[in-house]
């Protein structure tokens, strides 16, 4: 997975927090761990409230926290909750093509990478970030 994803920087930053669940983070500390902007962090995480499984506080003593318990997050709510699709079924507002070959190749296909995205997201649900989250972080050194 790339480093730089948003899928990569919600992963990572919430199975740190399951480590440490009432532990605040702010989006600048979580950006310097994570070698980005602490404006990328917030859209990221932005999405992740929405969602109900993260929670903020704004102020001095603000940041994020998990909404949930890590066990009650999975792969999926997070990669669905981004909107982040790995498997792309291609433009299906496009103007649909004059050519009867093409139309049908298009229509099994997107019908593939329907099935094999919904197989994706079946897969993300069995594992949670309780799952997946180490006794501590050997890079960083923390919990």
């Amino acid at each position: 997975m790339k480093r730089n994803s948003r899928l990569s920087l919600a992963l990572h930053t919430l199975s740190h927090m399951a480590g440490e669940p009432d532990r605040m983070r702010t989006s600048s500390d979580i950006a310097e761990h994570a070698r980005t902007n602490p404006v990328v962090v917030r859209r990221v995480l932005g999405k992740l409230r929405e969602a109900g499984l993260l929670t903020s506080e704004k102020g001095h003593s603000g940041g994020w926290q998990l909404a949930k318990p890590a066990s009650n997050i999975t792969l999926a709510d997070i990669y669905l909750a981004l909107d982040e699709r790995l498997v792309s079924a291609g433009n299906k507002d496009a103007e649909p093509s004059h050519c009867t070959v093409e139309s049908g190749l298009q229509t099994r296909v997107g019908e593939v990478l329907d099935e094999i995205e919904n197989s994706l997201v079946a897969r993300l649900s069995e594992t949670t970030i309780a799952d997946v989250h180490p006794a501590s972080c050997s890079y960083c050194g923390s919990k």
